[in-house]
């Protein structure tokens, strides 16, 4: 049953977006931006990660004293809502946010609202959000898993001030993803989507076709 989205109380929802990108600019990053613009705009309390800039020896090494690995995992244990970003590479999410999920404790996702977000050379990467990143994400505990979004490399133009910029069409599906996020919490179960029922179909290919 659809719900009428509306803004939220500002702070009264806690949100981090993690990028897995190793590169920069990146165009999952710039995906994952603009949905956090997005949440900022509505009231949302956001904070980002970017782990490509954590120290490598921390991260690869599992130091979960060091600081900065500290802080990163505090802003995950806090938040009611985690965006995941990261690029397709090889038909899997990317190396660099598999050693951070990797630092997670176990169920370290559980009853936060998750939303997959992916970018990937052609549309032929999208299985793997299904194949790949999800089962990863529901290993974490994550149960409330919305609609992903994934966009290929055609889908964003290039602006000289803000790098990487998603067209239209992939910020309309941005917000149809995000908007059980703006429903009143107790509306929200009956919108959020089981990862069970996330499996991609062909119509779903057809109409991310460009």
């Amino acid at each position: 049953m659809s719900r009428a989205a509306s803004p939220l109380r500002p702070g009264t929802l806690k949100v981090v977006g993690i990028s897995g990108s190793p590169t920069h600019p990146s165009r999952s990053t710039a995906l994952l931006r603009a949905a956090l613009q997005r949440l900022t705009a509505a009231g949302a309390s956001v904070a980002d990660i970017e782990v490509r800039d954590l120290p490598a020896q921390a991260l690869l090494g599992a130091d979960w004293k060091n600081p900065e690995i500290v802080a990163a995992l505090a802003k995950v244990a806090e938040a009611d809502v985690v965006l995941v970003a990261t690029p397709i590479y090889k038909a899997a999410y990317s190396g660099l946010l598999k050693s951070f999920l990797d630092l997670l404790p176990e169920e370290g996702l559980r009853g936060k609202r998750i939303v997959p977000l992916a970018t990937g050379g052609s549309l032929a990467h999208l299985l793997a959000l299904d194949y790949a990143l999800k089962p990863v994400l529901g290993a974490l505990g994550a149960r409330q898993l919305l609609d992903a979004v994934f966009a290929t490399d055609a889908h964003f133009d290039v602006d000289e001030r803000l790098g990487r910029v998603p067209q239209p069409e992939v910020l309309a599906r941005l917000d149809r993803a995000l908007s059980p996020l703006l429903l009143k919490s107790d509306d929200f179960d009956e919108a959020v989507t089981a990862p069970q029922a996330h499996s991609v179909s062909h119509g779903v290919l057809e109409r991310m076709s460009c």
